[in-house]
């Protein structure tokens, strides 16, 4: 009943009356601003008026698109006065703005229209990018959750294979103390043995001595001289200590580096802790002057119509590598140049990775993410949608990156295993596109995402949140960013895809040399790094992947 009275109230608030009889309204006078129902109508017209009557429906009443005088209310306006600016009536023509310039209103109106419509375009152009970056950010927000939630594992997950590491080495410790102190308590005991046998070796002689006092026996004296003089001392005994155990400062960096080595190698989890401290001294190593060629491989790939032979390659955990090139196949290969398996696939193999040591690879064709699995059968991980995958690297998290294309954009996105997208790079903070053509990457040992822009001719590199760290475009016009890989301490190596050099950077991009083998590298593309300082690099238009040592022991 209540709800009842609310809703009749509410209709008498909304009513509107006729001003002659106070029935609904249905019509309004524009020119003498009267609402008016349907009969009275016909009574208003006939009342003489000043201005000629305009009735429309109430429901347009506001939906005035005359513009009235402003010194006659009464009058719409005919002409434009240019010099007051203002739009007048045909009573303001030949009075007040007599002597003024004037214009036809349409003109003004098509002058004004014309500016409208030049502004209007301009913020519709706008719209598009302002939905592109809009629609990133959403899927951004949309996938913020689950990112945050994904690294926050990688930091539980980090955390525990710090304490396994920390409880190995404490119980390694334990271990070598109870050999310590077994092997200490054995001496302790053997010298209060012989301790105890001394001061009862001393006791006698004491005992002797006060004895050859009362006695007047010289033989049994001389006899006895001998003796007590050859008695060892105290000060000719070794006397033994407790070990003094020192602290060790943990350096945080080394522990930085470490971790992230640990983390990339997440499969050897029986690597010893000494290894580690080998790869700790890698920085020390110098680059050597003339790299040293160690093996020549033909990877045997036929020439495609750009007389392009090989693409790509990925290094497995027990020294092989795999090839991909202008062929519908993935070769893999020893160090020695050995041909040791062969997989067919429906695609050139132009970008490879290994992942949980199986080899993946884009799939253009079918805008796929594809894996060869341990029977030979290639396995779609995930589909990329409207956009052709390039270049893949497996992450030090597990994920998987991949460069993305689509008509002039580009981006790098960030996969779990089962293609959910964790991840996605394509603007910088001033919401400008970060790549045109981003092909080869790959991560650094601090995280840092790297790629090449075939379009920028540059190397590009992002943190692991995707914030932009620096741009790299080389030292000469020779210089073409190919492909780009990363060593254990975060030199950047890129190849030109033509020429004959190699460019090493820093982890902060910066210049520090070239790498040039000896006998030479020409128009070097696919490059991997294998242990012991070597790097594997393969010429492009030959087929060629030489191994050579480029760090002295």
């Amino acid at each position: 009943e209540g709800a009842q009275m609310m809703e009749s109230r509410n209709e008498a608030q909304d009513f509107v009356g006729c001003d002659l009889c106070q029935q609904p309204v249905s019509f309004f006078c524009r020119r003498c601003g009267v609402n008016l129902c349907d009969p009275c109508v016909t009574i208003h017209l006939r009342v003489k008026s000043t201005n000629v009557h305009e009735i429309v429906d109430f429901a347009s009443k506001d939906d005035d698109d005359t513009c009235h005088c402003d010194s006659h209310p009464q009058n719409d306006c005919s002409a434009y006065c240019k010099t007051c600016d203002a739009p007048i009536c045909i009573l303001c023509v030949s009075i007040k703005h007599k002597s003024h310039e004037m214009s036809e209103l349409s003109d003004k109106i098509e002058e004004l229209l014309k500016v409208i419509a030049k502004e209007n375009d301009r913020l519709q152009s706008s719209k598009h990018e302002l939905e592109k970056i809009l629609d990133h950010t959403t899927k951004m927000l949309s996938s913020i959750s689950l990112y945050y939630k994904q690294r926050k594992n990688e930091v539980t997950a980090r955390g525990e294979e710090w304490h396994k590491l920390i409880e190995k080495t404490v119980k390694k410790l334990h271990q070598e103390l109870d050999d310590m102190q077994k092997e200490h308590e054995a001496v302790l005991q053997k010298q209060k043995k012989e301790f105890e046998e001394m001061i009862g070796k001393v006791d006698e002689m004491n005992g002797k001595t006060v004895k050859l006092k009362k006695s007047k026996n010289v033989k049994e004296m001389q006899t006895f001289v001998p003796a007590i003089q050859n008695h060892q001392n105290l000060n000719e005994v070794s006397q033994y200590s407790f070990p003094s155990f020192y602290k060790c400062k943990i350096d945080p960096n080394y522990l930085q580096t470490y971790f992230g080595y640990v983390e990339k190698m997440q499969e050897k989890k029986t690597l010893l802790l000494e290894d580690e401290f080998k790869e700790r001294e890698l920085p020390g190593r110098r680059i050597l002057e003339v790299p040293t060629v160690t093996s020549v491989i033909d990877t045997g790939f036929p020439a495609d119509r750009k007389k392009n032979r090989l693409y790509d390659m990925a290094v497995t955990d027990d020294n092989k590598v795999w090839m991909g090139g202008a062929s519908f196949e993935l070769r893999l290969f020893d160090l020695q140049g050995h041909l040791h398996h062969t997989v067919s696939i429906t695609t050139y193999g132009l970008y490879l990775c290994m992942y949980n040591k199986q080899v993946v690879y884009s799939d253009q064709n079918n805008k796929a993410v594809k894996l060869i699995s341990d029977t030979d059968t290639v396995v779609t991980m995930f589909t990329t949608g409207d956009w052709r995958p390039y270049g893949i690297r497996s992450a030090a998290s597990g994920d998987l990156l991949v460069c993305l294309r689509k008509d002039d954009q580009s981006k790098v996105v960030r996969y779990s295993s089962t293609g959910t997208v964790l991840q996605e790079i394509q603007y910088d903070s001033q919401c400008q596109p970060l790549y045109i053509w981003a092909v080869y990457i790959t991560e650094n040992v601090n995280g840092d995402i790297i790629v090449t822009d075939w379009e920028k001719d540059a190397v590009i590199a992002v943190d692991r949140l995707g914030i932009f760290r620096y741009s790299y475009s080389g030292k000469d016009s020779e210089f073409f960013a190919c492909s780009v890989v990363t060593d254990s301490v975060g030199h950047v190596i890129v190849t030109g895809g033509f020429g004959k050099k190699i460019s090493m950077l820093d982890r902060d991009g910066r210049f520090l040399r070239y790498i040039i083998p000896e006998g030479g590298i020409k128009d070097p593309r696919a490059v991997c790094i294998l242990g012991d300082g070597e790097m594997m690099v393969g010429e492009m238009k030959t087929g060629i992947a030489k191994k050579f040592k480029y760090l002295e022991e």
